[in-house]
Formats: C-alpha cells, structure tokens, sequence
C-alpha cells in the first residue's frame, strides 16, 4: 500500500490542547453553578465537537437544547480568549511534518472542533507546514465518526481514500476512516487509551511521532 496523503485529527493528535478547553469548559460551568471536571475526565468529554463537549459535561438529565444553547455563546467568547494559552503541538510533530513536507506527501487536518478556531490553530500553532486542506465543524457536513467530511477533504486533496492514512487518538476518528475507507492509524500521546482505539478500529498503533516516520518510510 502506498500512501499519497495524510489526514490528521487535531486536538490530541498534532496539538496538545486539553488544558486550554479544560480551562474554559470549567469557568462556563463554574460561572452557571454546575460542578467542574479535572482534566483526566475532560480527556473524555472532548473530540464529538464543542456543543457535544458541553452536553457531556453537564450533570445527568440538564444537557437540554435550551440548556446548551444558553452556555454556548459563553463557552465560544471564553475560549477565544484561551484557546492559544497552553496549547502546543506534541513533541516530535515538528519533526513528522517536516519530513511529509519533503517527501511532497499532502497533508490535511479534519476536526470536529469549531471550523474557526481549527483555523485559528493551524494558522497560529502550525504556521510553519503547509496544509493542503484544513476543515473543522461547520454547518452543513456531520461531524465525525461520520465519513462525510473525510471524503469532502479526500475529495479536495485529489486522492483516493485508500491512499490516505488517517492519524487520530481517539476511537472517534478511528471509526472516521474506516467508513471512510482510509487507514486508520492510533496515537498514544494524545486523550484517549490504547484499548479505545483498538475497540474501534486502528489497524496500528504508535507512540510518537518519530514512529509514523518509519512507518511510511516504506509507505510512501
């Protein structure tokens, strides 16, 4: 199998994220008397979306459409206000997308974070690579496990889906790229464990960037 492009999730894939939304997921809650997560729980409430992440985080029975449609213009002005304050990408990424960048291999990144801060990131915090295409949750495509938005992002990149191997940390975006056809591919350095991304369908597993490099070296 050859590989002609990779698509990375982001929050907790290519950067490391979790105290920024943990950080600002807490005060919406503190702010309207409900209880606050720590961050081992936070690592999974997030990766369904920012409206799922409030869902989730709320006590059982509140999350109603009236709730969260009240919280969201909060949580959406205080996270642009912290989304940059710890937010880094992961070591080794630097390194992995240097070496995409010189064998010409097309990357894109697909998150169901909020399409305006998945710009703001890549602009910002990986400004120093090239994205072929970079896609995050917008009205009008589902987000993922859904397939749509890795096809629409396989589709720009000109590629056919089983010569994309797509990189996530959680079962969400393993899932993604099997209904989508591509190859999925775990990381360990992100929020979810092992065990999850073996349940949903990884047909491998690593534990750094570095090891993705020899991975494709034959791959690509």
């Amino acid at each position: 199998m050859i590989f002609k492009a990779v698509i990375f999730d982001l929050d907790g894939t290519l950067l490391d994220t979790l105290q920024d939304l943990a950080r600002t997921l807490n005060a919406v809650l503190s702010n309207n008397g409900y209880p606050s997560h720590t961050l081992d729980e936070c690592r999974f409430l997030v990766g369904q979306g920012m409206r799922e992440l409030v869902r989730k985080a709320l006590p059982e029975g509140i999350g109603t459409t009236e709730t969260i449609d009240r919280l969201m213009p909060d949580f959406m002005a205080r996270y642009a206000e912290n989304w940059n304050i710890d937010s880094r990408p992961y070591p080794g990424i630097d390194i992995l997308l240097g070496f995409l960048t010189e064998q010409g291999v097309k990357m894109a990144i697909l998150s169901n974070k909020a399409d305006e801060f998945t710009q703001h990131c890549a602009e910002e915090l990986l400004k120093d690579w090239k994205f072929n295409v970079v896609m995050g949750h917008h009205s009008g495509i589902a987000p993922k496990p859904d397939p749509t938005g890795a096809l629409l992002v396989a589709q720009m990149l000109g590629e056919e889906p089983s010569t994309i191997l797509y990189v996530g940390d959680s079962g969400i975006d393993m899932q993604t790229a099997t209904r989508a056809g591509m190859f999925p591919l775990g990381v360990l350095w992100g929020f979810r464990p092992e065990s999850e991304l073996l349940e949903y369908g990884a047909k491998a597993v690593v534990g750094s960037p570095e090891d993705i490099i020899e991975l494709l070296k034959h791959l690509i």
